[in-house]
């Protein structure tokens, strides 16, 4: 037996603390990940997870404390460093050359004596695939590719540089079921080989089905480990957050619903000329929760953008129906294909949208709650000046009654953790009592706790009466949350299935064949 086969902590972090300015990340942390094994790391948003992840990678570095690898105290000042030391991070965001085969991708940046031998190195990948499990076709250039086939490049990419310590950030993400029980697959032939694993994810059903051990962080400090075979989902919430939070999703069934938005034949091309959507159609009900599920870049971004006037539609209809006071004769329906916000407002549809892009498109990052409330009001001012006090009291109510974490309603919202930013967004879009409430990943990179507040908004619409369309990735909250699910696959409709009878595997067979699947409208 050698020394390194005797050692069991594959890395270990002593009173790790690293500050940013006046913030401090992480304090005090002391954290192992033993070897072969899969470590679970948990934290609410701004608990300073992927913090400690970036300086074991070599991305930041500590200010105070040590690092051992392998029970040697080592120093990680670069990614250069972290990578010789056999530590490799599988980050969100792929760090690809489109235009490159999977094999040139592999082997890029790695420095060899003479001329590179591609068919020398292929082999050696196709040991790799080989021993783990992996599926790969190397002569496969990577804009041809699945998110799944990308991930697997990279982590292929990380094993080839010699890795044995592996960091994978939410590698679920965008993932269908049938994908992440491959991945899962791979990630214990990887443990059982003796590679040891960290794994980042918001997803406790995952933590429990694929780690040992799991290690959480809260408010920048780490609050303990225990193994996964003695934890449930209500034990790790709870202590991630530091009180009892209930973890059901309500889903009253739809009260006389009717419906409030038809979408018929709806076709979108992008400005490079490349059809989006096919031929889309579904009816979204008020009082319902109408999910739509896909792989990503399905087209649940177009569809919603269109929907709301922001993306150029080439046919189709899409009309909106008018909620109706009890007696009252139905008014006739609008048409909203060629209008824009502003046009779709002033023909008095409600219609609002809380987009993808939280800074980009939904708030100006620059101003505090009460400059993002007005954005939604200004409009409705008399006379040359603007009226912040109706603004400032919305501002004040969401911060009250969501838990905004800020100092002051003018804080600028770039300065937000994720989750603060998305209460933000989301109280502003339901204070406009809409009739259609459109809401694209409402929760990703969110912590569990945030996220359950997010639901249950979007369930008390449902129970005014709104009709909610909820696009999300994560399958179990669809099925739980949601009444009925429209899946697309490549732009098209592949199946409208009823949340309450279906189960994940369909549903992740809807997501990869069109047309794999009944429908339920």
């Amino acid at each position: 037996m050698t020394a390194l086969e005797t050692v069991k902590n594959a890395i270990r972090m002593e009173h790790i603390t690293k500050r940013f300015g006046s913030v401090v990340a992480n304090h005090d942390i002391n954290l192992e990940l033993h070897k072969g094994e899969i470590l679970s790391l948990l934290g609410e948003n701004g608990s300073g997870k992927t913090t400690l992840m970036n300086m074991l990678s070599g991305i930041y570095y500590a200010d105070e404390g040590q690092i051992y690898v392998n029970d040697q105290p080592v120093t990680i000042a670069s990614p250069k460093d972290a990578f010789d030391l056999g530590i490799g991070m599988i980050h969100q965001h792929f760090k690809l050359v489109d235009v490159f085969t999977a094999a040139e991708n592999i082997v890029l940046g790695l420095k060899d004596t003479g001329r590179l031998d591609l068919k020398k190195a292929s082999r050696k990948i196709e040991e790799i695939c080989d021993k783990y499990g992996f599926e790969i076709d190397l002569n496969q250039k990577i804009y041809e590719m699945s998110v799944s086939q990308k991930q697997t490049v990279e982590i292929v990419k990380v094993l080839y540089r010699g890795a044995e310590i592996l960091i994978l950030d939410e590698p679920t993400a965008v993932l269908t079921p049938q994908e992440t029980e491959k991945l899962f697959a791979v990630m214990r032939n990887m443990r059982d080989d003796g590679k040891s694993l960290i794994i980042i994810t918001h997803k406790l059903h995952e933590v429990l089905a694929v780690s040992d051990r799991v290690a959480v962080l809260r408010k920048g400090e780490y609050v303990c480990d225990v193994a996964t075979k003695d934890a449930s989902s209500q034990s790790l919430t709870d202590t991630m957050v530091g009180r009892s939070v209930t973890l059901n999703i309500n889903r009253p069934q739809p009260v006389d619903p009717h419906k409030r938005l038809v979408v018929e034949g709806l076709t979108v091309y992008d400005p490079l000329g490349v059809k989006r959507l096919n031929n889309v159609s579904f009816t979204a009900l008020s009082g319902e929760i109408l999910g739509i599920a896909g792989i990503s870049g399905s087209g649940q971004r177009e569809l919603l953008e269109a929907i709301s006037g922001l993306y150029p539609i080439s046919e189709g209809s899409i009309r909106f129906y008018p909620p109706t006071e009890d007696g009252a004769e139905e008014p006739e329906s609008r048409q909203l294909v060629g209008l824009d916000p502003m046009a779709i407002r002033k023909c008095g549809v409600s219609m609002a949208f809380v987009p993808e892009d939280r800074l980009g498109m939904g708030l100006v990052g620059s101003m505090g709650m009460t400059g993002n409330m007005m954005l939604r009001s200004w409009n409705k001012s008399k006379g040359a000046f603007l009226n912040r006090k109706a603004s400032e009291n919305l501002a004040n109510q969401i911060w009250k009654e969501l838990d905004v974490v800020t100092p002051s309603t003018s804080f600028p919202v770039r300065r937000m953790s994720g989750g603060n930013v998305q209460k933000v967004l989301v109280g502003r879009e339901i204070a406009q009592d809409p009739a259609v409430l459109m809401t694209a990943y409402a929760v990703r990179g969110l912590d569990i706790n945030t996220s359950y507040t997010i639901y249950n908004l979007l369930t008390e619409e449902k129970t005014k009466g709104v009709a909610v369309i909820y696009v999300g990735e994560d399958l179990d909250v669809l099925l739980e949350l949601c009444d009925r699910i429209l899946v697309l696959c490549g732009g098209q409709v592949s199946g409208i299935v009823d949340a309450r009878t279906t189960d994940k595997l369909q549903v992740g067979t809807l997501m990869t064949h069109v047309g794999g699947g009944g429908t339920d409208e």
